[in-house]
């Protein structure tokens, strides 16, 4: 479609990325999703990965590029949207205190209270439109437009798991301690990714997410 064009670029010797420019959008995620299931079979295809408003294209050794270019464009002009309804999953959170360092610098950033803040948050369904980062890592659209933040100028070194954040336009759950810029406002006891599970990451594309407020803390 002309409003969401689709650009495609080599990555390596063996891999397309297709993804089209603008903010996070339900509406587009879902074309992205039909483009991507209908990828995956094709010959000369060996894997794909989704990503947000894009597809990895990995290709086998006797793929035809040009073609996969072509049926690309072809299938992308007619995507319709996967309804994709996913499973509504709730996650507690405790918001503040020591396992929430950035609620009130981010509260203050927006003119609000900390527990103001904690509300809104906790008043959004979220979807995830992709799984990607680091295992079981959820990007989440639907995150309140008012509550948007600028990532950290510096990013912290060492985030647990579980911990609640916000990055610029996204929400999101740490899934695996890692280095972070995003701002760290609560923590759940759920777990994201365990290795050990039959599936060991807790959310899927299409599955959607409520923060449930359990506390908040000074």
């Amino acid at each position: 479609m002309a409003d969401h064009p689709l650009s495609i670029s080599w990555l390596g010797e063996a891999a397309l990325l297709a993804q089209t420019p603008g903010p996070m959008s339900l509406e587009v995620q879902r074309r992205v999703w039909t483009l991507e299931r209908q990828l995956a079979p094709l010959p000369g295809v060996a894997d794909t990965v989704l990503g947000v408003h894009s597809v990895l294209v990995m290709m086998t050794d006797d793929a035809d590029p040009e073609a996969l270019i072509a049926r690309l464009h072809a299938f992308w002009s007619n995507a319709t949207a996967d309804p994709r309804p996913g499973r509504l999953i709730e996650v507690p959170v405790s918001y503040g205190g020591d396992t929430g360092p950035d609620l009130g610098p981010v509260a203050d950033h927006h003119g609000l209270s900390p527990r103001a803040l904690a509300e809104r948050h906790a008043a959004g369904t979220y979807t995830v439109f992709a799984l990607g980062s680091q295992p079981g890592f959820a990007y989440l659209g639907g995150l309140d437009p008012a509550l948007a933040t600028p990532r950290l100028d510096s990013p912290r070194l060492h985030v647990e798991a579980g911990s609640v954040v916000i990055g610029g336009a996204q929400a999101g759950v740490i899934s695996c301690s890692s280095p972070s810029g995003w701002h760290i406002i609560g923590r759940t006891e759920t777990v994201f990714f365990d290795p050990n599970r039959a599936e060991p990451a807790l959310l899927a594309p299409g599955d959607r997410l409520r923060f449930v407020l359990q506390e908040v803390r000074p």
